[in-house]
């Protein structure tokens, strides 16, 4: 028979050995995301909560940025990117877990704080006005060199013939977030921003905006994947945001359906 303390110490190793998966369970998802969703994840993760999933540690920046983080090494289980091309890079390098999906396709709009002077132009036929009259002084992009909005905004500005003309005059954001704090601050006059932060609501009650017309930019398809090291609970998480609930989530928040 064993001693109670050979009982205890048995009791003592099986209730540390329980806290132990207890805490690997609780560990957060890591999940990198894209600037243009900061607003959104706040109720997605409250979608996936109230399911019973484990709040998940996400990190925003620009796409680029992101993706350069994973293939360093950093230890992300999911990716939403901004960027598809990126993400479909990740799996011809055998980084991912299949090819992921399409979530929400992005659009531009053009974002006009309250002390500026320019039109409210879905065609941006106004700013070659402002540019005459002295009205443009700076308008915020994000920085085309990593984020996928940036290039949009770039297509934008060049369709319209405007590029060569504003290319001293913009002020380039890290990502889509800090364009619309750059759009929205008292020495620029304006920014070309994702749609979907401008929907938010701080941002619309704090400053104007119209959508920009479809033609002016390609549709910025933004694409999600499951990396490789993702555990169950990440497995979940990425089913849960591929899914009819999160869908709607995004489609409300600007995104528009594949």
């Amino acid at each position: 028979m064993q001693s109670d303390s050979r009982i205890g110490e048995k009791l003592g190793l099986t209730l540390a050995l329980l806290l132990a998966g207890s805490a690997a369970a609780a560990e957060p998802s890591l999940v990198a995301a894209a600037a243009s969703l900061r607003h959104v994840f706040p109720e997605l993760t409250r979608a996936w909560t109230a399911v019973g999933g484990a709040r998940p540690e996400v990190s925003f920046g620009s796409s680029g940025n992101l993706y350069r983080q994973i293939v360093q090494g950093a230890p992300f289980e999911i990716f939403l990117s901004a960027d598809e091309a990126q993400a479909l890079d990740l799996v011809r390098a055998g980084r991912t877990d299949g090819e992921g999906t399409v979530y929400g396709v992005g659009r531009l709009a053009l974002l006009v704080p309250r002390h500026s002077r320019l039109a409210l132009d879905p065609s941006l036929g106004d700013l070659a006005d402002a540019l005459d009259d002295g009205r443009l002084r700076r308008l915020a992009i994000p920085n085309p060199a990593h984020a996928p909005y940036g290039r949009a905004a770039r297509e934008a500005l060049a369709g319209t013939g405007l590029w060569p003309q504003l290319e001293d005059r913009l002020l380039l954001a890290e990502n889509a977030a800090q364009a619309v704090q750059f759009a929205l601050a008292r020495g620029a006059d304006g920014g070309l921003v994702p749609w979907a932060l401008v929907l938010a609501e701080r941002v619309a009650s704090e400053a104007p905006h119209v959508l920009l017309d479809a033609n002016l930019h390609r549709p910025i398809a933004q694409r999600m994947v499951l990396l490789a090291p993702a555990d169950a609970d990440a497995r979940s998480l990425y089913r849960f945001l591929a899914g009819a609930k999160a869908r709607a989530i995004f489609e409300r928040s600007g995104f528009a359906a594949p």
